[in-house]
C-alpha cells in the first residue's frame, strides 16, 4: 500500500492584531518594580490583551511564546507556559520560552508567526520580559573559556557598552557630539509623543508594592529624562572607557518591563472580528563580529529587504531600537538616511523609554502598528534591533490601511 501523500498548504498571511506593554521601570532597589515579580508582569500583559479583545475566546489561543534573556528565578521555568497558567488561560494552551538576548520578543514573534504561516497555529500570544533589577544580564552564565583562549572573540564582545565604544572606533565620523544630539532628540520626541497622547494607550497599569513606599500604581514610563540638553550630556562619565564616548545619556538604561502582542492568521482574525494592525512581509536575522554587535541591523535589514523584493526607499516608517545612539547612527549613515528624518523613531526610542532587553521587540512593533493606523500614505515599515554576541534582526511589515502614496 502506497504511503499517503501529505497535502501541501499555501503559506498563510500573518497579522499583528494588537500589542500592549507595562510601563517600563528603572532597574534597581528604587525602581517601580523592585518588589514585583517578572512573571507577574507577563501575566498583566496577557490578561490585558484578552480584556481588550473579548471577541477572542481564550481557548482559541494556540500558543504563548515569551522571551527572557536571563532565564532564571521568576524569569525561568518555561515562562511562556507558567505565565499562561497564571493568567488564567485554559490548561490546554501550551507555552514556551525564548532567548535571543535583546531580540527575544522579536524572535518570539517571528517564530510564532512562522508557525501561523505554516498552519500549526491560528492565534498566538508573543512577547517578552526583563527584570534587570532582579536579574542583571549575565547572571549565572558561564562563558566557555575557549571564547578568549582561542581568540574567537575579543574580551569587549561580552560587555555591550564596550561594543558601542568599538563601534565609535569603527565609524569615527559618529562622534560623541552626534550621539548626544541624537539622544536629546529621542528624549524630546518621546516627551512630545506623551503630551500628544501617542504613547500611553498601549500601557497596562501595574499595581506595585514596596516596603519603603507601600502600594502604588505604575502608569507611566520611569526612565525618560525630559528637558535633557546636549550640555547636560557633555559632562557625563564614560564608564566603558576612559575618555570614551558612550554614556548613560546616549544609551538605553537598565530597565524592567514586559510586552505582549496577539498574532493571527488573517482569515482567523477576520472570522473572530479581530482588528488587523499590520501584515508580516518578512524577516531576517544576521550575524556580525560580536565586538561591534551594534552594526547588526544593517546586514539583517539588507537581507530582509532582498528577500522581500524591496529596497530601503520603499520603507516609510522605521522603528529602530536605541540600545546606543551610535548603533542607530551607524544604521542611518549606512543607508543614507538623515538622523532627523521624520520616518525614524518619530515617537522617540529606547534612550528615552528604556530597554528591558527581551521585551523591546514588541514595543517597536506596537508603536509601528499604531503609527500605521495614522498613516494610510505609508505602505511598509520595519522594526529592527541589534543583538548581543554579534547579531541583528529586522522585521518588515505592511500597513493594512494603506490607501496609496509613495511608500
Amino acid at each position: 500500500m502506497a504511503a499517503p501523500v501529505a497535502t501541501q498548504r499555501a503559506v498563510r498571511n500573518v497579522v499583528f492584531v494588537d500589542g500592549v506593554r507595562t510601563p517600563f521601570g528603572k532597574a534597581g532597589p528604587k525602581g517601580i518594580y523592585a518588589e514585583t515579580r517578572a512573571d507577574d508582569l507577563v501575566v498583566k500583559v496577557i490578561r490585558e490583551l484578552l480584556r481588550r479583545h473579548p471577541e477572542l475566546p481564550p481557548e482559541r489561543v494556540d500558543e504563548v511564546a515569551i522571551a527572557a534573556t536571563t532565564q532564571i528565578g521568576d524569569q525561568g521555568l518555561t515562562i511562556g507556559r507558567t505565565a499562561a497558567l497564571l493568567a488564567g488561560l485554559p490548561k490546554s494552551v501550551p507555552g514556551y520560552a525564548v532567548d535571543r538576548m535583546c531580540a527575544g520578543a522579536m524572535t518570539a514573534v517571528t517564530t510564532a508567526a512562522s508557525g501561523i504561516a505554516f498552519g500549526a497555529y491560528d492565534v498566538v500570544i508573543a512577547g517578552g520580559v526583563e527584570h534587570m533589577g532582579r536579574h542583571p544580564m549575565g547572571e549565572g552564565v558561564d562563558p566557555n573559556p575557549r571564547f578568549l583562549a582561542d581568540r574567537l572573540v575579543d574580551t569587549s564582545a561580552l560587555v555591550m557598552g564596550q561594543t558601542a565604544e568599538n563601534l565609535h572606533d569603527r565609524f569615527p565620523g559618529i562622534t560623541k557630539e552626534r550621539a548626544d544630539a541624537y539622544a536629546v532628540a529621542s528624549q524630546d520626541k518621546y516627551e512630545a509623543a506623551v503630551k500628544a497622547g501617542k504613547i500611553g494607550p498601549e500601557f497596562v497599569t501595574v499595581a506595585t508594592r514596596s516596603a519603603e513606599k507601600g502600594w502604588g500604581l505604575a502608569t507611566a514610563d520611569e526612565p525618560p529624562r525630559p528637558g535633557t540638553t546636549v550640555a547636560n550630556l557633555a559632562g557625563l562619565k564614560t564608564p566603558f572607557r576612559p575618555h570614551g564616548r558612550v554614556t548613560a545619556g546616549n544609551a538605553a538604561g537598565l530597565n524592567d518591563g514586559a510586552t505582549g502582542c496577539l498574532l493571527a492568521d488573517e482569515e482567523t482574525a477576520n472570522e473572530l472580528g479581530l482588528p488587523v494592525g499590520m501584515r508580516l512581509v518578512g524577516y531576517s536575522f544576521a550575524g556580525v563580529e560580536p565586538e561591534v554587535m551594534g552594526v547588526g541591523p544593517v546586514p539583517a535589514t539588507e537581507k530582509a529587504l532582498k528577500r522581500a523584493g524591496l529596497t530601503i526607499d520603499d520603507i516609510g516608517l522605521f522603528e529602530i531600537n536605541e540600545a546606543f545612539a551610535v548603533q542607530v547612527l551607524a544604521f542611518l549613515d549606512h543607508f543614507g538616511i538623515a538622523e532627523d528624518d521624520p520616518r525614524v523613531n518619530q515617537w522617540g526610542g529606547a534612550i528615552a523609554t528604556g530597554h528591558p532587553l527581551a521585551s523591546s521587540g514588541v514595543r517597536l512593533m506596537t508603536q509601528l502598528s499604531r503609527q500605521f493606523a495614522e498613516r494610510p500614505d505609508v505602505r511598509y515599515g520595519i522594526t529592527t534591533m541589534c543583538i548581543g554576541i554579534g547579531m541583528g534582526g529586522t522585521v518588515i511589515w505592511e500597513n493594512p490601511h494603506f490607501e496609496g502614496g509613495d511608500k
